[in-house]
């Protein structure tokens, strides 16, 4: 079982490498569906994996100073505590192991659809933010934009992100690029990456705590994983981006809409024939 997740980590990290899709979106998925992970534990487990391979991205930014700490001040006051409390809550009001399946399972369906529609849409979708960008600069909008909006951005981050693994990366970024339209893309990204690194361990930590981790599993995907990003990031020059998104949107788009129409159930009932045994033998 090993050499599978490695495997996984593989693929998802030379993925990642090439188009720059958040592994959350790939690996979580591949957990669920291929490998028959649990969904609690897939998040979990991913959620750990994205803070480490996330943490060298986070490095680099820092070095070249891409990092705007007050943006990641902000949004980390509101996505912090939204995270620990949403883990409380499932851990608390949540006993039913479940109906936590369900409810990540279909908020992780919801997250894929979207993420996916914005990779098969992803040229007019970066078209209308660079004429975005372009109009807040030729109309002189203020960069500052009040505290509060960067704190509920980071709720909504901390809860979506804590329940299904997706999110911190391209939902973090789009979000920034409407807050900020003037500044450079280079500084939302780096931001996003240290908030990313932040939030993804909180979450992590939050899901270890409860006991759904698995620690053997994680280290057999960033084997495979870290080597992968690396050699994904050195020949992506030469494969074709624009062709391989498209794709992977698809495939995305139709994980989240399986996910949503087929959630984790409960397990079937014992059968009426088995309860009459029991009966029988009891009296």
């Amino acid at each position: 079982m090993d050499i599978y997740f490695i495997l996984a980590g593989i693929f998802v990290g030379f993925c990642v490498g090439v188009t720059g899709v958040g592994g959350g979106s790939l690996m979580t998925p591949i957990l669920i569906i291929l490998l028959k992970v649990e969904p609690h534990i897939a998040v979990g487990t991913d959620l750990l994996y994205a803070a480490i391979s996330k943490f060298f991205g986070g490095v680099v930014h820092f070095k070249k100073s891409n990092v705007v700490w007050s943006i990641v001040l902000w949004i980390a006051i509101g996505s912090i505590p939204a995270s620990i409390a949403t883990n409380y809550l499932v851990a608390t009001y949540l006993g039913n192991i479940n109906a936590i399946k369900t409810i990540m399972t279909l908020i992780l369906g919801a997250m894929l659809m979207v993420t996916g529609v914005s990779l098969i849409f992803h040229n007019r979708i970066e078209a209308f933010f660079d004429k975005y960008r372009k109009t807040a600069k030729t109309h002189h909008l203020a960069v500052h934009i009040p505290k509060y909006k960067l704190a509920l951005m980071g709720v909504l981050l901390g809860v979506v992100v804590t329940l299904s693994s997706v999110g911190a990366g391209a939902f973090g970024v789009m979000a920034l690029v409407l807050i900020f339209p003037q500044l450079p893309m280079i500084r939302i990204i780096g931001s996003d990456v240290v908030h990313a690194v932040l939030l993804t361990l909180v979450a992590g930590l939050g899901h270890l705590f409860t006991g759904s981790v698995d620690f053997h599993m994680l280290t057999f995907l960033l084997i495979g994983a870290i080597p992968a990003v690396i050699v994904g990031t050195l020949v992506s020059s030469k494969l074709p981006e624009k062709k391989l998104r498209p794709i992977l949107g698809v495939t995305l788009l139709l994980l989240g809409v399986n996910f949503i129409a087929h959630p984790t159930k409960e397990k079937p009932k014992t059968p009426i024939t088995a309860q009459v045994v029991v009966k029988n033998q009891s009296a």
